[in-house]
């Protein structure tokens, strides 16, 4: 089994891997020679590679644990090296464009399944990793009329292995699905930080400074990683632009109800949001 890319969601896969017996040799694969080192240090791997070619050529698994842009261009690196039948997947929050431009690079007798496991948190990175960090989590599969039955069972064993419950979903669906209930509310995060950040009062104090507890709870991701969310955002374009759109007419809503002062409308949309809420929690 190779792993390409050992932070938070690839070392957490290696060590899973290892506490359940599902490899008997794990390499990694990476840029950064001193993680590799510690990870293999660590026990998390057994061997590394900073060359994608030897890393990959003997492998019977290829996991793609690597921001949502590298996915495609990696594959397409490493293909002429990947032996038949072998097994690759990813861990890329965004599907559809990733999954149509690799089942143009992958020739007869390699087989790839999207995937997306829904796990991880605040921190990254090596240190962040843990064995159980997919328990009890779900993973999104994403099939297509060109997948291989035999290849998606074994991808999903896999998953349902290291404790995820695991849903299959076309990879355009998985795309809006998430677009919805983690692009959009990343965007929107941002979006406030940056309007509130950027406040200051008649007296020049600055306004986020007085914020309190509320404000930090719905603004927590707002502290994720720019890069990353950069990548999927742009990836997922379509999505976040007709979500962005959705959100706004919603926002407007409010808006025009508020500049007609009528309390009971406003307090049907919070109402509204109230009951919405409860399905998340």
């Amino acid at each position: 089994m190779t792993v390409i890319g050992v932070g938070l969601l690839g070392a957490s896969l290696a060590k899973a891997c290892k506490e359940q017996g599902l490899a008997n040799e794990i390499l990694g694969y990476g840029r950064n020679r001193e993680n590799l080192e510690k990870a293999r240090t660590l026990k998390i791997i057994d061997y590394y590679s900073t060359d994608l070619s030897e890393a990959v050529k003997n492998a019977d698994l290829i996991v793609l644990c690597t921001p949502v842009s590298a996915i495609a261009p990696l594959i397409q690196n490493m293909i002429a090296d990947i032996r038949p039948g072998t097994l690759i997947t990813d861990v890329g929050s965004v599907k559809d464009p990733i999954v149509r431009e690799v089942e143009k690079l992958i020739p007869e007798g390699i087989y790839f399944i999207g995937s997306h496991p829904i796990a991880g948190g605040e921190n990254s990175g090596l240190e962040a990793s843990a064995a159980n960090l997919y328990e009890g989590a779900q993973c999104i599969v994403t099939p297509t009329s060109k997948t291989d039955k035999k290849a998606l069972d074994k991808i999903s064993a896999l998953w349902r292995a290291v404790g995820m419950d695991v849903t299959s979903l076309s990879p355009d669906e998985h795309d809006f699905i998430f677009g919805a209930v983690s692009h959009l509310p990343h965007i929107v995060a941002y979006a406030l930080m940056n309007t509130l950040g950027a406040l200051r009062t008649q007296n020049d104090h600055e306004v986020i400074t007085f914020s309190g507890a509320g404000l930090k709870d719905i603004t927590r991701i707002a502290s994720s990683n720019p890069v990353m969310w950069r990548d999927i955002c742009l990836s997922n374009r379509d999505h976040s632009l007709d979500l962005i759109d959705r959100f706004l007419v919603k926002l407007n809503e409010i808006r025009s109800i508020i500049e007609k002062g009528d309390g009971q409308g406003l307090e049907n949309k919070f109402i509204a949001a109230n009951k919405y809420r409860l399905k998340v929690i």
